[in-house]
Parts: structure tokens; sequence; C-alpha cells
């Protein structure tokens, strides 16, 4: 059996990220919901410091599964944390150990990190995945409901902003 390889995503890999980036929006039940290009992931990728960071699970030459995560901050730890945006592995290639070993690797990078915590979200009817965090040790947090303002909500808000004003100038 061929060995499965962890290795960070580079610009390079802009197609096959927004392919998973995809095929995870199809499963969540969003098909149509996915912006990022693969212009827009390469140049994100590019820059410095880029805004994400992406892992990808290869066996032989085939990409077999991805985690995409960034930094968040916790203010009670007074640390910066991992958060995982995405983590997918193609139905063909589930059961295989390779969603656990892009979460233990990640594990791994927050505690070289010296991050406290690794987070993310999971969709409530997605009981085979809950199920998956959990058997790793996962607390499923059920008390905490996520929040997002965007597209013309967003706007409306903002408008009623102000300018922040820099200490620095």
């Amino acid at each position: 059996m061929t060995e499965t390889k962890i290795r960070i995503a580079t610009a390079e890999d802009a197609d096959t990220i927004v392919s998973f980036i995809q095929a995870l929006a199809e499963y969540e039940r969003e098909p149509d919901a996915v912006e990022a290009t693969s212009d827009s992931i390469a140049q994100q990728l590019s820059s410095q410091p880029p805004p994400f960071e992406c892992l990808l699970a290869e066996v032989g030459n085939e990409v077999r599964g991805f985690a995409l995560f960034f930094h968040n901050y916790s203010t009670w730890r007074g640390k910066q944390g991992i958060y995982l945006e995405d983590l997918f592995v193609p139905d063909e290639h589930r059961g295989s150990g390779i969603g656990k070993l892009l979460l233990a690797t990640l594990a791994r990078i927050a505690v070289e990190r010296d991050c406290p915590r690794l987070e993310w979200q999971v969709l409530d009817w997605n009981q085979p995945s809950i199920d998956f965090y959990e058997a790793l040790g996962t607390k499923v947090m059920r008390d905490w409901l996520p929040c997002r303002l965007e597209n013309q909500e967003l706007s409306e808000l903002a408008a009623q902003g102000t300018t922040v004003a820099n200490h620095n100038e």
C-alpha cells in the first residue's frame, strides 16, 4: 500500500484546492455558493503572509483530501488558535484514514505553533462527520451558534460605521 503524505499547498495547487472546495459545497448542498476561483486562490497563497494555509493529502501522485485553515485569536486564552475552514475527503477515499491524518497533522501544527485550540464548524445534519469528530475526542459545542453578516446586510451595517483612527499617523 502506498503511503499517504501530507504537504502544505502552494499557489500551483490552486486548481486542486478549488475542485475540493466545489466538491465540499456540493456535499453540503450549496453547489452554487462557491465564488473562489483558481486565480483568487493562487493569488492569496502567493501573498505574504497568505491569509490561509492548506494541507493536501497525497497518495502517489493523487491528492485525496484537503484541510484549509487559518489563525484566529482567543481573548480568553490570550493566544492564537487555528480555525479549520474546510476539511474534505471524497467519498471514494473515506474510511482510509486520510481525514484523521489531516486532522492529526493539523493538531500537530497547532501544538508546534503553541496554539491552545483547534476549532471548526460542522453542519447539524452531517451526522457522519459529527460521529467522526467525536470519535477523535472532539467536543461538539452545541450551545454555541455561528453568526454571519454578508452581502447586503454587511454593507448596510458597514454604512453605519465610522472611519477608524490610526494612532501611528
